[in-house]
């Protein structure tokens, strides 16, 4: 079976359009560090061939795609005419998806730390307000001995403790990661089967992943892997978003 591919970047030369399909080409630089003993890769230049009907889907342009990050998946082909495939390796594109800008991630990680400020601002005034109404109670009630001044006093200093401790969890509503995870491992280190590189996921169910983690900063469920061999064995689809959006840490459960 042909080996399944996966490069993101942006193009480095003009869209050329076809009868049923559009080309461009991309480029990738290869690793920093290789084996011992090996020289150390350099940029590879791509061509991908892409039908326009699953390009027009994306909303490039021929002068967005230029400047737009993007993620393309499929395999590679030798069977096209050097003067259409320029590149050192053609690519038959079988999903194409637009990434994220930085600034749109920045501006939204922005807005969910202000929303997080303002949950805790209310907490803190609930807060204030229920010690002064606490505070008002006695003044409000007669008092005939002295006796009664020290039972009143003696429980508004036992409820403030309390009541700073339920509203101390409340600053920690934003939840870190997903529910049910089990672990925290580095993306780098999870390693992928090839059914799973020879499947595409729905792109529209992909884009909805990537939607979700731009609102929350992290994915909707953990990925399922192998405690000591770290291989992948469900959540393929979160496991391209991570990729997509560049994270470091990845939530997992153990299978």
């Amino acid at each position: 079976m042909p080996h399944k591919m996966t490069i993101t970047g942006s193009a480095t030369g003009p869209l050329r359009e076809y009868d049923r399909y559009v080309a461009f080409d991309m480029r990738e630089k290869g690793s920093p560090s290789a084996p011992k003993g090996l020289k150390k890769s350099t940029f590879i230049s791509y061509t991908v061939f892409v039908a326009k009907k699953a390009f027009n889907k994306t909303g490039l342009t021929k002068k967005s795609i230029m400047h737009e990050k993007i993620l393309v998946q499929g395999e590679p082909t030798l069977d096209i005419p050097i003067d259409e495939c320029p590149g050192e390796i053609g690519i038959i594109c079988f999903q194409i998806t637009v990434l994220p800008n930085k600034n749109d991630k920045e501006a939204n990680e922005s807005n969910d730390k202000k929303e997080a400020k303002q949950e805790v601002s209310k907490a803190q005034q609930e807060v204030v307000a229920t010690k002064q109404e606490e505070k008002q109670d006695p003044v409000s009630q007669p008092i005939a001995k002295e006796e009664k001044k020290d039972e009143t006093v003696q429980p508004e200093v036992k409820k403030t403790p309390v009541q700073e401790q339920k509203a101390a969890p409340q600053k920690k509503q934003q939840p870190i990661q997903p529910k049910g995870t089990k672990d925290v491992v580095s993306f780098e280190d999870i390693i992928v089967p090839e059914a799973f590189l020879k499947t595409r996921p729905n792109p529209v169910k992909t884009e909805e992943v990537i939607e979700f983690v731009k609102r929350t900063g992290h994915l909707d469920k953990p990925l399922t892997i192998e405690k000591e061999s770290k291989i992948l064995k469900d959540g393929y689809r979160r496991y391209i978003v991570a990729k997509t959006v560049k994270m470091d840490k990845v939530p997992v459960v153990y299978a």
